[in-house]
């Protein structure tokens, strides 16, 4: 008997960079026991390229990288997902379509490289430490015992990844919602 593999969808709205890593980060550190998926509400159509730089020179995968919109991942032959990550603020803020099956969603909001101006230096700064925020979120879920905990406990260890160091803004909680 085979172990289940979990799909995980990275959202952002433009799909060019901090989703694009987060999909690289998890294909390689998450292989064997999570597929990974990114895409954007309103994609660009063309990866960052200082994303493939980052992600070259860590030894991650680039190949099959593309922007693309998120319709793709709600379509009935879409991969059922199990997680849906926004990594961006305007992601998480914009209407989601229904997701098939309802997956655990999270939001795990880090500054947007590619909207750093500079010399290429600092925008190289920038992506790498997007990069080192999203890789560590991505190794403290990779090591989460996702098949045992209830979806209570699931749902409050994903969000205590988002608030990880380099979050952009607090999760709303729950008593804020009322």
């Amino acid at each position: 008997m085979t172990d289940r593999i979990f799909n995980i969808l990275f959202l952002c709205t433009g799909n060019t960079a901090r989703s694009i890593l987060a999909e690289s980060i998890l294909r390689k550190d998450g292989a064997g026991r999570f597929n990974a998926f990114s895409a954007g509400s309103h994609p660009k159509g063309a990866v960052n390229p200082f994303a493939l730089k980052t992600l070259a020179a860590y030894g991650y995968p680039t190949e099959g990288l593309r922007s693309k919109n998120w319709d793709e991942f709600a379509a009935p032959d879409a991969p059922q997902m199990d997680f849906v990550f926004t990594v961006c603020d305007n992601a998480a803020g914009e209407a989601c379509p229904l997701w098939p099956g309802q997956p655990m969603t999270a939001h795990w909001g880090i500054e947007d490289p590619a909207a750093v101006e500079g010399t290429n230096i600092e925008k190289e700064r920038a992506f790498n430490e997007a990069f080192r925020f999203l890789r560590n979120r991505i190794r403290a879920f990779t090591v989460l015992p996702v098949k045992s905990l209830d979806n209570l406990s699931l749902s409050a260890r994903l969000h205590e990844i988002g608030n990880m160091e380099g979050a952009t803004r607090a999760p709303m909680k729950m008593k804020d919602a009322q």
